[in-house]
């Protein structure tokens, strides 16, 4: 499938990388079909990809794995917002959280109250909100990353 993006420009997806959020995703219920896709040129080693959505090809949202900004991330999740994924384990989980990225640089955070929780091996996914009050929607990440990039 060839689809045209307003951040990639125009690219192929092949079928094994399209990532199905049966309910769509929050703020966007239509939305149902994404892929993973990351900047060629600064290669993963930044953590921020993007999940495109191929329903919409004008919408991607940055996003990066959690535990780069917050080792101890480990929310708990009602087992039953999870079945739409089918059985997760250690090898076929990948969570996600949404990145945002203000002009000021050092205002930039990470959601860690709504994850995307994607079953990488039947390619499904669900977002959900983590009830317990334990992860902030607005999780500053700026000087983790700094310091991150300072130690490499």
């Amino acid at each position: 499938m060839n689809i045209n993006t307003r951040i990639f420009g125009e690219i192929e997806i092949a079928d094994d990388k399209v990532i199905t959020f049966e309910k769509g995703i929050i703020g966007f219920p239509d939305l149902k079909h994404f892929t993973l896709l990351h900047d060629e040129e600064k290669g993963t080693n930044v953590g921020i990809r993007f999940l495109q959505s191929l329903d919409e090809p004008n919408f991607a949202m940055p996003v990066m794995d959690p535990l780069i900004v917050k080792p101890d991330y480990d929310p708990e999740v009602d087992d039953e917002l999870l079945a739409s994924v089918g059985e997760l384990n250690a090898e076929n989980i990948l969570v996600l959280v949404t990145v945002t990225v203000p002009a000021d640089l050092t205002k930039m955070t990470v959601n860690l109250q709504g994850p995307f929780v994607i079953n990488v091996d039947e390619r499904k996914a669900c977002q959900i909100i983590v009830e317990s009050g334990a992860y902030p929607v607005k999780f500053p990440i700026y000087d983790i990353l700094q310091a991150k990039k300072e130690g490499e």
